[in-house]
């Protein structure tokens, strides 16, 4: 195969890349929560009923933000369920996902394993079929210090702290037609608007998310992220958007080709927010939240679930593959092309559905190959983003044309170490690298991380858990101001170089 190149220059950077581009999304769907983060009597449970061996899987994932409760959960979601002595809780039919929710597990024990896992909540609030008194409330009870009902029931619940949580979306994917209390753009931009300032008169400090388009194949964007930008555009701080990537047909090159699709969509979303921006002609710079990412193929088969009103049945737990690795790793590179302007990114959802960490009830814990893909990510892109140009050669696919065989993004840490982030998509080849290195001297090759297989759907199991795990045995190496590399195909791969003192 032809050489791919690569050239980097030390003056040419995107962004300081914002730490909460390392997130996660947890959802009272399927096995997520029960069976997966917490579930009481586990051979590994803590007095709280939180699994040690998934705490175990999370923790070096260093997720900075959690997104509670959904998703699609949100739309009936009564925050006031998940408080208070659980006997009391009530049990409610859960209709988007058709099961039945004990509420056992609620807003409090979540706050509590966040702190267990190093990271802070992003609280979703419903504004599909409550309104802006019960966002209000929710603000109360959790942020606010004492000396109200709302504060002070939080405090007789065992919490004299309020958990002050600074980052809150204004629902979820209120433009669906699967969503219960769809709104037209207008009309969600507005109450949407109302929520906000209301909320933010109890506390001043927290910021929030516009909930956006949930898809970029819906017909919907971003006509109606413009419609709703344009009613809340001075009264919100980030627009929320969505995507999952699918290989339903079974087409990997294709597949592979779909994060081209991710990066337009973020820079479509970053248009429409400063379109509204000039038409409103306002100062004020409204950012990116991709809070729901990730690939999933069930969702494409638009079958109904056969296990229908169950507690906590095992719901869309797709197989994860090499493959699935490569293009999660996409996703993440876009978000770093991206990260002047995309400031919170979840990949979606942290434990069993649509997920790559998956328990047995009463049983073990693993990892899928995407799993890790975000954690090499979330340990070498932290710092800068920096503008990279690639030449590479390329194909055709069932749906794209001029497809680059390579993918890559780049990060500069604060110690001066550089991070390249490279893709192979050939399913076939070799790709030999070739990285010009303009004005970074005195560097060495640290490491070269390899995550590959032999085959695209090669994935790990309980009990072959290390079938797919990254290797640091790749050959790049630095000759003069050039760094060059051999990439294996199909692989993720991870050159940290290092700064000689």
């Amino acid at each position: 195969m032809d050489k791919a190149k690569i050239i980097l220059d030390k003056d040419f950077i995107i962004s300081k890349v914002d730490e909460k581009v390392f997130s996660s999304f947890v959802e009272p769907l399927g096995r997520c929560i029960y069976g997966g983060i917490y579930e009481p009597g586990h051979v590994t449970a803590d007095q709280n009923g939180f699994r040690q061996d998934v705490l175990e899987l999370t923790k070096p994932l260093n997720i900075t933000l959690n997104r509670f409760p959904g998703g699609n959960f949100t739309s009936t979601y009564r925050w006031e369920d998940g408080i208070g002595p659980k006997e009391l809780r009530p049990r409610r039919a859960e209709v988007a996902w058709q099961c039945i929710e004990t509420n056992e597990f609620g807003l409090n024990e979540f706050a509590d394993w966040s702190k267990l896992n190093g990271s802070d909540v992003m609280m979703t609030v419903n504004l599909a079929t409550r309104g802006v008194l019960e966002a209000m409330d929710c603000v109360e009870y959790c942020n606010f210090q004492e000396g109200t009902t709302l504060s002070d029931l939080r405090i007789s619940h065992g919490y004299k702290k309020p958990h002050g949580y600074r980052y809150w979306c204004l629902t979820n994917e209120i433009d669906g037609v699967w969503q219960v209390g769809q709104k037209t753009g207008t009309d969600y931009g507005r109450i949407a608007r109302e929520a906000s300032k209301a909320m933010k008169l109890l506390d001043e400090n927290i910021k929030t998310v516009l909930a956006g388009s949930s898809s970029p194949s819906q017909n919907s964007f971003p006509s109606f992220d413009a419609a709703a930008l344009e009613e809340s555009y001075e009264f919100v701080d980030y627009l929320s958007i969505h995507q999952y990537i699918g290989n339903a047909k079974d087409d990997s090159p294709n597949y592979l080709a779909k994060t081209l699709i991710t990066d337009n969509y973020l820079k479509t979303a970053i248009a429409t927010c400063d379109y509204i921006k000039a038409k409103n002609r306002s100062n004020k710079k409204v950012n990116i939240s991709f809070d729901e990412f990730n690939t999933w193929h069930s969702i494409a088969e638009e079958k109904r679930f056969s296990n229908k009103w169950q507690v906590a049945p095992p719901l869309l737990e797709d197989t994860y593959t090499m493959e699935d690795a490569l293009v999660l790793g996409g996703m993440l590179m876009a978000v770093l092309k991206n990260a002047d302007r995309v400031k919170i990114a979840c990949v979606s959802e942290l434990v069993n559905c649509i997920s790559h960490i998956r328990t047995r009830n009463g049983g073990g814990a693993w990892v899928l190959p995407p799993y890790y893909t975000f954690l090499l990510f979330s340990k070498y892109a932290r710092g800068t983003s920096l503008m990279i140009n690639v030449n590479s050669p390329k194909y055709d696919s069932t749906d794209f044309t001029d497809v680059p065989y390579l993918d890559a993004a780049a990060t500069l840490a604060d110690n001066g170490d550089i991070s390249i982030f490279a893709i192979n998509r050939s399913m076939e080849e070799v790709l030999p690298l070739e990285t010009e290195l303009r004005g970074f001297e005195n560097y060495i090759v640290k490491e070269h991380i390899v995550l590959k297989s032999e085959g695209a759907k090669d994935t790990n199991t309980e009990e072959c858990p290390n079938n797919v795990v990254p290797q640091n045995n790749g050959n790049a190496q630095i000759d003069g101001n050039k760094l060059v590399a051999a990439l294996p195909k199909l692989s993720w791969n991870v050159i940290h170089l290092e700064k000689m003192k």
